[in-house]
């Protein structure tokens, strides 16, 4: 079976997000290349005697993700423009609020991958805080786990699947404060598990903002998939931040709002959400890299916020704020 590699020229700080991104427009099985010094739990997980000698990163990262290709040669080439340009738009709305580097896109062919299928050796069932299980779609729940919360989740499908660290820090969080009464904003919603959570803890309504319209398909997937009403559920597309339509169809009243956003994001973005919370709303932050969640902290408190927690797993932090 012959594939076509995709590669994208990028920096390791906007990595992740395009991935997420690229994720949620069918792009699946992402290998990343780069020279970021593994952590010491990543050492621990390579059972090797010896590690390799590694070169200093230089913030350049290549992003790959592999598509299969058709066999006739018309087919293949019309499917490599439709990609391209389908990647080329998602670099363009990452651009809009981050450096990515130079963004070139390159091309080229592979043979004898299964990319589509082998990521699934990967990726398991899991426990958060060991009342929640997320689940994929081509595994049981086991009878002792039957008795908690079941996320169904099959990565691949959308990015966010409650595995990382940030969106993980956020679930904890939104445990604490969500009610029977809550009115949750989730800015930068993605496939929507902060807010389906969210839902799942009892909350009342949800509402999420994204800037690609492939979030649609994927939120609707996974409320369909955990049987959550979608009437507790808004959608919007479109860049709170600066987009005036959206701030105003956003609204006011809101009890927590919730952004797993790197710092980068969040700075522009924190001094716009007082307008939608209620005084004593909650602001619950995460992707935030360590060694900048002071920087964050600080917008919160230059901003109306008394700094409530934070919170740290990993390389990665969460601060939450009150509106005062």
């Amino acid at each position: 079976m012959k594939w076509i590699r995709f590669t994208i020229q990028t920096t390791t700080d906007a990595e992740d997000i395009i991935i997420s991104d690229l994720y949620d427009i069918g792009l699946e099985g992402a290998q990343i290349e780069d020279k970021i010094p593994m952590t010491p739990l990543e050492k621990e997980q390579m059972f090797v005697d010896i590690l390799p000698e590694t070169e200093e990163d230089d913030g350049v990262a290549y992003l790959s993700f592999f598509v299969e290709s058709p066999e006739e040669e018309t087919e293949k080439q019309a499917l490599i423009e439709e990609r391209k340009s389908a990647i080329a738009q998602a670099l363009d709305g990452v651009r809009e609020y981050m450096e990515i580097g130079s963004g070139e896109i390159t091309v080229s062919e592979t043979e004898d991958l299964d990319w589509i299928n082998n990521w699934k050796q990967y990726f398991h069932q899991f426990t958060i805080d060991d009342d929640i299980l997320v689940i994929p779609s081509w595994e049981d729940v086991e009878p002792q786990d039957k008795n908690k919360m079941i996320l169904h989740i099959d990565p691949g499908t959308a990015f966010g699947t409650g595995m990382h660290e940030t969106t993980q820090l956020c679930i904890r969080q939104l445990k604490k404060y969500v009610n029977a009464e809550t009115r949750l904003l989730d800015v930068g919603t993605g496939s929507g598990i902060l807010s389906i959570l969210s839902l799942m803890f009892g909350a009342k309504e949800a509402l999420g903002t994204d800037l690609d319209p492939c979030a649609i398909e994927a939120v609707a997937d996974n409320l369909r998939t955990n049987g959550i009403d979608e009437k507790k559920f808004t959608l919007l597309i479109g860049n709170i931040i600066n987009d005036p339509e959206i701030q105003k169809t956003v609204g006011d009243g809101y009890d927590i709002a919730a952004a797993n956003i790197l710092a980068e994001v969040l700075v522009p973005l924190i001094p716009v959400l007082p307008a939608h919370l209620k005084k004593g709303g909650i602001l619950i932050t995460s992707g935030i890299i360590e060694g900048k969640e002071n920087l964050v902290a600080d917008t919160m408190k230059a901003n109306g916020f008394e700094v409530v927690d934070i919170s740290a797993q990993g390389e990665w932090r969460s601060v939450t704020g009150r509106l005062v």
